[in-house]
């Protein structure tokens, strides 16, 4: 017998249907989505139909570092913390991220395990873009799949900059540390 959670990993949670209920919620919280920042309301109602939203109680771990992905989610209520495991195999909280925030585009892209993990910690609406309803806009809606293709490619350069940045601050402080 297969496991439900393999074929859906939010079967556990309450599921509230499409995201066009909350296209208002959405518009509202739109300057912390920098993923949507540059879309008019009626590309945020078109993309709202693709994304499915789910309601989370406190403590649950909504993404498994190390498990798979290909989704992202869009936190539209409540927060969650980031947690990764350091190399003693204890957990540490890189960030709490809050409406508006987006987790897991990379995994969204290349389908690869996630880096961290995203617990609730309190009850969390979030909407799911998962890769076949962003294939499914790319062919249906081409202006808006790609607007979004070319939003998720300047977040990740932007992280990966910044990401390169600290690499460069740790090197120079080794470099100084040896003198």
């Amino acid at each position: 017998m297969s496991d439900p959670a393999a074929l859906d990993p939010f079967a556990a949670f309450e599921t509230l249907g499409d995201a066009t209920r909350y296209v208002d919620r959405i518009l509202e919280i739109i300057e912390h989505i920098h993923l949507f920042e540059d879309f008019e309301r009626t590309e945020i109602d078109t993309l709202a139909r693709y994304l499915s939203c789910y309601r989370s109680p406190p403590g649950v771990e909504i993404i498994a570092e190390g498990g798979p992905g290909d989704f992202m989610l869009i936190l539209i209520d409540g927060s969650v913390e980031i947690v990764k495991v350091d190399p003693r195999g204890l957990p540490q909280r890189l960030a709490v991220a809050g409406p508006g925030k987006t987790l897991g585009e990379m995994s969204l892209i290349d389908g690869e395990q996630r880096f961290a993990s995203c617990v609730t910690l309190e009850t969390t609406i979030f909407a799911v873009l998962n890769r076949d309803a962003l294939i499914r806009i790319v062919s249906e809606d081409p202006k808006i799949g790609v607007k979004i293709l070319m939003e998720l490619l300047m977040l990740l350069n932007q992280r990966l900059r910044m990401v390169s940045g600290e690499l460069m601050k740790c090197m120079e402080n080794k470099r100084l540390r040896l003198r």
